[in-house]
């Protein structure tokens, strides 16, 4: 079902209510997500993307019923991958010779995905589509936003960017417009998108969005490939983004471990208690890595200011859902947080050693070389385990965004 965005813009995507795991098994998606696509009837009619290739079929079944395909006289790709291209194959074995509008590196990566030579038309930034009644379509590449090819699409005349992966969110809903939506699971979803998806990028996102500011084009709506379109407060939602991209933190301390027979769990909570005593005003977080959702965790990272990261040592390593978490990290690439190591042994103790190595190899300043303890921690073990967290929570020092 179509729904109307603005004038003669209308959403023709797909919600996919039942999604629980994305990028393979690599994202979870608590509240499911939407695949956005967009059809443009002026003189010219335009589609913005398609949607996921398990639901191609549902897509050019739907199609139709808002338009001709042989009417369609232009399609636009702002990124190949394949939940938003996912029903183009389909698609052009109706419409073969409609020039497919995308950078050259999504050039690239449509031949990649489907091994077809399509009417390919690369585009730069700055270059326009005129579709008729006084309107064009202006591209802007976005490359690393978050792949090679990724690129923006704005509408003159209706002020529409249609901004694929960046801004959006995965949230699964029917209310096309972020402020018809829950207001806590917007928020959630949307750090949370960015926190593992687009940070790693932080640095081109930064550049992208002066340089979209430099460009002059009055921004009514956002409309985005996954989740709710903005079509309020848009200049606070790029304030937003920026600044994620610039080392964010809030005054956060996140505490992630790994326990085998709950010394390393007791260690953690007691230096949560530590930090406690030392600063109420901070917000703590304490995850389990290998109960608690690796996403979550990851976002909560990106929230903070510190991380500490505990393991008991096991076969002279850490255990295998910390070193997860660890090149997790390095992936991710987040700024200007501070960490620190600690956990159990029965040993020699490598875990921690190993521990503040790595933490230091992904891009965290280490304060100090943690707290390790011998055996399971006894009363005295764990009253230092408080002192540790006072003392952490004063390098750390009071506040954040």
């Amino acid at each position: 079902m179509a729904i109307k965005v603005k004038n003669n813009v209308h959403w023709i995507g797909k919600v996919d209510w039942e999604l629980r795991r994305f990028h393979g098994d690599e994202l979870s998606t608590h509240h499911g997500s939407t695949y956005n696509s967009y059809l443009i009837k002026e003189e010219k009619t335009v589609l913005i993307d398609t949607v996921w290739a398990p639901f191609s079929q549902e897509f050019m079944r739907e199609l139709p019923k808002e338009i001709a395909l042989k009417k369609i006289d232009a399609v636009i790709i702002n990124h190949a991958e394949v939940d938003h291209s996912g029903a183009l194959y389909d698609l052009m074995r109706h419409i073969p010779g409609v020039p497919v509008y995308c950078t050259p590196n999504g050039v690239k990566s449509l031949q990649g995905h489907y091994h077809q030579d399509w009417n390919f038309h690369p585009v730069r930034t700055g270059d326009t589509l005129d579709i008729g009644n006084g309107k064009k379509l202006v591209f802007v590449e976005a490359a690393m936003l978050h792949w090679p090819d990724t690129m923006f699409t704005y509408l003159t005349g209706d002020n529409i960017l249609f901004s694929n992966d960046a801004f959006g969110q995965h949230l699964a809903t029917d209310r096309l417009f972020a402020d018809l939506v829950d207001p806590a699971i917007l928020q959630e979803e949307e750090i949370k998108y960015f926190a593992n998806i687009l940070a790693p990028w932080s640095r081109q996102i930064d550049a992208k969005l002066k340089e979209l500011m430099q460009l002059n084009l009055p921004i009514e709506m956002i409309c985005t490939s996954h989740g709710a379109c903005w079509r309020k407060d848009i200049d606070q939602v790029i304030a937003k983004y920026a600044a994620w991209a610039n080392a964010y933190q809030e005054n956060r301390v996140t505490i992630a471990y790994d326990s085998m027979w709950g010394g390393t769990r007791a260690m953690a909570e007691a230096i949560a208690r530590g930090i406690r005593l030392a600063d109420n005003t901070v917000e703590i977080a304490v995850h389990s890595l290998a109960k608690s959702d690796k996403n979550d965790v990851m976002t909560d990272i990106f929230r903070s200011k510190a991380l500490l990261l505990g393991s008991p040592s096991h076969n002279k390593c850490v255990l295998a859902s910390v070193g997860a978490t660890l090149e997790e990290l390095r992936g991710l690439a987040f700024k200007g947080k501070k960490a620190a190591a600690f956990g159990c042994y029965g040993w020699s103790g490598e875990a921690q050693v190993r521990l503040t190595a790595l933490l230091k190899e992904v891009g965290f300043e280490v304060v100090d070389e943690g707290i390790k303890g011998l055996w399971a921690p006894d009363g005295s073990a764990l009253d230092a385990c408080v002192e540790y967290g006072k003392a952490f929570a004063k390098k750390i020092g009071k506040g954040g965004a």
